[in-house]
């Protein structure tokens, strides 16, 4: 089960997570305040932003990046998948039903 890496503009991260679990592609949104240095057309930027960690499923995760590339309010968005592979059994039961489930 994936869990997904997403930065955002702190005005945006709210919207972002709402989207992902009110449309059944996250079971649960975690919100990290950070400040991010990286360099975008050929300047240095130091930008306050929010780190959205979204727990989904393998088979939810296609619809998430397409979700989240809809709502975002930067032409490259950072979207990153992490693998996991020590995952407590009950927590990912209930994230397993929390997404494909009705």
């Amino acid at each position: 089960m994936p869990t997904v890496y997403i930065t955002t503009p702190p005005s945006a991260a709210d919207e972002i997570a709402e989207a992902l679990v009110e449309d059944r592609l996250a079971a649960c949104v975690n919100q990290l305040s950070t400040t991010s240095t990286y360099r975008w057309e050929g300047e240095i930027h130091h930008d306050d932003e929010i780190v959205l960690l979204a727990k989904t499923t393998d088979e939810a995760y296609d619809a998430l990046a397409e979700r989240v590339l809809e709502v975002h309010p930067h032409d490259v968005p950072c979207i990153e998948r992490f693998e996991e592979t020590a995952v407590f059994e009950s927590f990912a039961e209930w994230r397993a039903e929390t997404v494909d489930g009705e």
